[in-house]
């Protein structure tokens, strides 16, 4: 995958959105379902203005959207912001299991190398 052709702002924007803890459990909650903005706001301890702003950042994001209807204003999550970073990290997941991996690889050829050394100097000792 060329990470290259993924929107960069769309990615700054997404993982800017999502470095604050308080906006993290916005989206935590959000996952379950819709959730009006004042339910969204009983277990922070901040002042609903506070809470908007949140609010407007991960909507800026494109990871949650949310509609008045009457005198309430509720919340849900996009997926599409989700899922670009969501392949930016899998390619990225991948480079680093591929490098564990001959890593692993590495240590392993070293132990067996070092297995046949300690073998021969054994040997080496008893015909002595």
């Amino acid at each position: 995958m060329d990470t290259r052709r993924l929107d960069n702002t769309l990615l700054d924007n997404t993982f800017a959105a999502l470095a604050d803890p308080t906006r993290r459990a916005i989206v935590d909650m959000l996952a379950s379902g819709e959730i009006s903005v004042s339910e969204l706001a009983k277990p922070f301890s901040m002042s609903l203005p506070a809470i908007h702003k949140h609010i407007g950042i991960l909507e800026e994001a494109g990871l949650i959207a949310s509609e008045k209807v009457g005198r309430v204003r509720t919340c849900r999550l996009k997926a599409d912001s989700m899922q670009n970073a969501a392949k930016w990290l899998e390619h990225y997941s991948r480079f680093w299991d591929n490098k564990l991996d001959a890593f692993e690889d590495f240590l392993e050829n070293k132990k067996r190398q070092k297995s046949k050394s300690e073998t021969r100097i054994i040997k080496r000792g008893k015909t002595e």
